[in-house]
C-alpha cells in the first residue's frame, strides 16, 4: 500500500522538470491584461496629457528621466527614444542624483518621473532640490494622490487595473503602460517640432553608413589615384603626395604597374632617420609588399581591411595591380559627417 507521499510523487515536480502547462494560453492572457491596462491608460488621456507636451516642447534644456528599478529601465529607454527624435535626454538615476548627479541639471530642464506607486522614496527626495532650481516636473505615475503627485507640476495617470503578473506584484502592465506614454509624448513631440526624416538621419548617422558600407568600393574611391614612376626622385615623390591630397602616393613600373607605395609616414620616418635627401630614389623609402583592395570588394570589406592594418588609406588595384583609384578612410565613413582630432 502506498504512502500519502508516494502518492503526491507523481503530480509534483522535480529538479529541471516542468510541469506540463497550456503557456500558450498564459501568454493570451497576458497579453489581455497589459491591453486591458493600455486601454485604460488610453482612455483616460486629456488635458494634462495636452500640457505635457506643450511643457517638453517648451523646454529649451534638455529631459531628464528619472526612475527606480523597472521605472529605471523604462526610463533609459524613453530617454533614448526622445533623443532619437529631435528632444535632448539623458537618463539620471534617482539615488546617483542624491549623490551629486543633480550638478548636471539646469533650471531649464525638464524632468520626467516615474513610479507606478508615486512613494518611491529615493526619487520624490530629488524632486525638492529640482523644484528650486526651477526644474519643471512632470510625473508619470498611478498613484494620483501620492507624495510624487504633490511635488509634480503635473501628472499623467499611469495606472492599470491589475498586473499581468500572476501574484499581481512583478511590474508588467504598469511598466508597459508607461512604455506607451512616454512613445506617445514622443511621437507628439516629432509633430510639435516638425522633426523630418532628414533630421533624423542626421542623428542616425549609423543608418547612412551602412548604406555606404554596402556599396562596391568602385563607387566611393577616389578615380584617379596619385602616382609617380618608380624612378623618381624623393622630391618628385612628395610633390605629387602633396599634390594628390590623400596622403600616398602610388609609384609605378615601366608597364603602369604598382610597384610599391610611398606615405606621408614613410616621409616623416625619412625625415626622423635623417635619410632624406630630395636627390635620393624614392623607391628607397617604399613599402613593396603593401595592402590593397580589388574592384570586387565592398566598402566593408575593405574598411575590415583598413582597421585590421590601422591604415588610413588604401589603393585599388586591378588583376595587373594597375591603379584604378584610391580609398581614405574618411571616404568610407562619409566626408563631413565624422570629424578626426587633429
Amino acid at each position: 500500500m502506498r504512502s500519502r507521499t508516494d502518492e503526491a510523487t507523481p503530480s509534483s515536480p522535480v529538479d529541471g522538470e516542468v510541469m506540463e502547462q497550456n503557456w500558450a494560453e498564459l501568454a493570451r492572457m497576458t497579453f489581455d491584461i497589459e491591453i486591458e491596462g493600455l486601454q485604460a491608460v488610453k482612455t483616460r488621456l486629456g488635458a494634462s496629457f495636452d500640457a505635457a507636451v506643450r511643457l517638453l516642447a517648451a523646454c529649451r534644456g534638455r529631459v531628464v528621466i528619472s526612475g527606480l528599478g523597472k521605472s529605471g529601465l523604462v526610463g533609459r529607454k524613453l530617454a533614448a527614444t526622445f533623443s532619437s527624435t529631435g528632444t535632448p535626454s539623458f537618463f539620471m538615476h534617482p539615488v546617483e542624483g542624491q549623490h551629486g548627479d543633480l550638478g548636471s541639471i539646469r533650471g531649464d530642464d525638464l524632468l520626467i518621473a516615474i513610479s507606478n506607486s508615486g512613494k518611491t522614496d529615493e526619487l520624490n527626495a530629488i524632486l525638492p532640490p529640482l523644484r528650486s532650481l526651477g526644474v519643471r516636473i512632470i510625473a508619470l505615475t498611478g498613484g494620483m494622490d501620492s507624495p510624487l503627485a504633490a511635488l509634480a507640476d503635473l501628472c499623467i495617470n499611469t495606472g492599470v487595473p491589475r498586473e499581468a503578473c500572476p501574484l499581481n506584484l512583478a511590474p508588467t502592465a504598469s511598466t508597459t503602460a508607461v512604455l506607451a506614454v512616454g512613445d506617445a509624448l514622443a511621437v507628439c513631440l516629432i509633430d510639435a517640432k516638425s522633426f523630418t526624416e532628414n533630421d533624423f538621419r542626421r542623428v542616425h548617422p549609423g543608418g547612412d553608413l551602412g548604406r555606404r558600407l554596402r556599396r562596391s568600393i568602385c563607387e566611393i574611391m577616389h578615380q584617379h589615384a596619385p602616382t609617380a614612376p618608380r624612378t623618381a626622385d624623393f622630391a618628385q615623390a612628395v610633390a605629387a603626395l602633396h599634390q594628390g591630397g590623400l596622403g600616398a602616393v602610388l609609384l609605378l613600373d615601366e608597364q603602369g604597374a604598382a610597384a610599391g607605395i610611398l606615405t606621408d609616414g614613410d616621409v616623416r620616418r625619412a625625415l626622423l632617420n635623417n635619410s632624406f635627401s630630395p636627390a635620393g630614389r624614392a623607391e628607397a623609402h617604399m613599402t613593396a609588399n603593401f595592402r590593397h583592395a580589388t574592384p570586387d570588394m565592398s566598402a566593408a570589406e575593405v574598411l575590415d581591411h583598413m582597421e585590421r592594418a590601422s591604415i588610413t588609406v588604401m589603393p585599388v588595384l586591378d588583376a595587373h595591380k594597375h591603379p584604378l583609384g584610391m580609398v581614405h578612410l574618411h571616404d568610407l565613413l562619409g566626408k563631413g559627417r565624422i570629424n578626426f582630432a587633429p
